[in-house]
């Protein structure tokens, strides 16, 4: 099996296409939104995607950073994936699909083909008993960086009801305001140590489809919450007002010390470039769907 081949494609098709559970949430966003501003900004949004897919022209004028995560079990394993997965970017930059922006952190000096230290990341997980090998390589924009945070509460804090919880975020969706690459999804990380909060963060966001909801009653309220209360600040698509300013929140956590809860906050804009494939150990590929 050609697995070269296989995993440039998949780096190739994410340049131009978003996921499916992007796509449908930015059509049901057209359909509510009532501003009419916020509602053009929507729809031109959508003729991008539209006109992307169709040409196989780059979605975005950001290439984004490359986080990809691999799930792995006894019996099969890619060795040189990381390898592998560097040359695709590498062939994707100079196709075209993915302007070249990586630097080194202090010198900014440019690679020139979107290689560098630690670039792409990649994130394991072993499960006992599998027998295929997930991969989903998630592309998240850069520019939204800009307005992440993490803060480390105390126990009063947090609140009853978590409500200093609640209040963090919209504070930050508030100061984040128009430019945060409006519809947005957010995607939280709770528990941990800093360094955890933020890996959930974006775990969160990137793993799982942006309609569904957590598995635990508890945070799947939570998210139903944030969400409806963030879509009432009427910032909107773009910044012009609206009902839609985020499409989803998605919310995962960890064990934490008794002491302390840290808590991340991750925005993402709505170029949801991902998506994920199960190759088995008897040569099967499977499509992985985030509906």
């Amino acid at each position: 099996m050609d697995y070269r081949q296989i995993l440039r494609d998949l780096i190739f098709k994410i340049s131009y296409e978003v996921s499916d559970d992007c796509r449908c949430l930015l059509n049901k966003a057209v359909e509510i939104e009532t501003d009419e501003s916020s509602k053009m900004i929507l729809e031109t949004i959508i003729e991008n995607v539209n006109i992307a897919g169709e040409c196989k022209q780059a979605l975005c004028q950001s290439p984004g950073y490359l986080t990809t995560y691999v799930t792995f079990g006894d019996d099969f394993f890619i060795s040189d994936l990381d390898q592998i997965l560097k040359e695709a970017v590498i062939d994707a930059t100079k196709a075209g699909y993915l302007r070249p922006s990586m630097v080194d952190p202090l010198t900014r000096v440019n690679s020139g083909d979107n290689s560098g230290r630690g670039v792409p990341n990649m994130e394991y997980e072993y499960k006992k008993g599998i027998d295929y090998i997930e991969i989903i390589p998630s592309i998240k924009g850069c520019g939204i960086e800009l307005y992440n945070k993490v803060k480390v509460f105390t126990i009063p804090e947090m609140g009853d009801n978590f409500e200093g919880i609640k209040k963090f975020v919209l504070e930050c969706v508030v100061e984040a305001g128009g430019t945060a690459c409006l519809p947005s999804a957010i995607g939280i990380g709770i528990g941990g140590q800093l360094d955890v909060a933020a890996k959930l963060s974006r775990r969160a966001m990137s793993l799982r489809g942006w309609m569904q909801r957590n598995e635990d009653k508890r945070l799947a309220q939570l998210e139903e919450e944030l969400l409806e209360a963030i879509n009432s600040l009427n910032i909107g698509s773009g910044g012009t007002g609206g009902k839609v300013t985020t499409l989803g929140v998605n919310i995962e956590t960890a064990a934490t010390h008794t002491t302390l809860c840290p808590v991340a906050i991750n925005f993402h804009c709505w170029v949801a470039r991902r998506a994920g494939i199960r190759i088995y150990k008897d040569g099967r590929v499977e499509e992985i769907s985030f509906m």
